[in-house]
């Protein structure tokens, strides 16, 4: 993921800012005394992207990858809709507690910008997508840079649109929907009455994006390491986050690791579940790696 990259992230900030004042709120309002469900994965399975995840002779990327990780932010079906037995064979192939993360097809979000003709295509991907069964976790939309508030209609339209038993989260990358107060407050409210989460997406080089302004009683969280010494310093930040977070009411922490360069996502995730697992009495596997430690990364 080379969103927000930056040439010197030495330079940058990383620090999380306090909470949005409506997030404890949405909290309080939304806990239900449940136990918190933790997924953490990386966006991909792929053996090329992921360089010195998969042992030796590994047949079957997907069978290994869920062994690691209990999800998958699934980005490739941003690009193109699957026929129905490739979602079987995916489900198929996962245990009983894995879940996929899937993003709404670019069709939807980028080529028709959420206009009066994305319905049919969004009735297909979720004909499909459905097959996933219990596996299915929330589907995640991104928009593109460009598509600023003057296409709120078409986001309200979309809203009241979606069946509301596949959860949602959307992503929204035009730094008007966050500096505008009103435009902003709109949209958290928008995502709030119809139970959806707004992503929060932490990458160097667009700090406007952290928001934190959860709508909902899950954090989804996109988070762009810069394959730098920092990533380590800002993942136990959020472990910090979400620990406050939890006492507050959070249940659903869905959480994806990336970087500019992916190939070293798997331990930059096994740090964070390493970190997150005692701190919240979670008991996520600790992916494995040929590399073993921290240092090794930036040798």
């Amino acid at each position: 993921m080379k969103f927000g990259k930056v040439d010197h992230p030495e330079l940058i900030d990383f620090t999380i800012p306090p909470d949005h004042p409506d997030t404890p709120v949405v909290l309080s309002k939304t806990r239900q005394e449940g136990k918190t469900k933790v997924f953490v994965g990386c966006a991909k399975w792929n053996r090329q992207d992921l360089k010195n995840f998969y042992p030796r002779g590994t047949k079957d990327e997907l069978t290994y990858y869920s062994s690691q990780f209990n999800c998958i932010e699934l980005n490739a079906t941003f690009y193109r809709i699957f026929p129905a037995e490739t979602y079987e064979k995916w489900y198929d192939k996962t245990p009983e507690n894995f879940k996929f993360f899937p993003k709404m097809t670019n069709e939807v979000s980028h080529l028709r910008r959420l206009n009066d003709k994305v319905y049919e295509v969004a009735d297909r991907y979720l004909e499909v997508t459905s097959l996933l069964k219990e596996k299915l976790g929330t589907i995640f939309l991104q928009m593109h840079n460009n598509f600023g508030p003057k296409n709120w209609e078409r986001v309200v339209r979309f809203v009241e649109y979606w069946p509301k038993e596949f959860p949602l989260a959307m992503e929204f990358r035009h730094t008007d929907w966050f500096t505008d107060e009103t435009v902003a407050q709109e949209l958290y409210h928008l995502l709030e009455e119809n139970k959806m989460a707004n992503v929060l997406v932490d990458t160097a080089g667009r700090r406007d994006l952290m928001h934190m302004r959860l709508t909902n009683n899950e954090a989804f969280i996109r988070y762009v390491g810069a394959n730098h010494e920092s990533d380590y310093a800002r993942l136990e930040d959020w472990v910090e986050r979400l620990v406050a977070w939890k006492k507050l009411g959070l249940e659903n922490i869905h959480f994806f690791v990336h970087q500019n360069l992916e190939v070293e996502s798997p331990l930059l995730s096994a740090y964070f579940i390493q970190k997150l697992n005692p701190q919240l009495g979670s008991d996520l596997i600790i992916p494995k790696s040929t590399l073993t430690s921290v240092g090794d990364l930036f040798k």
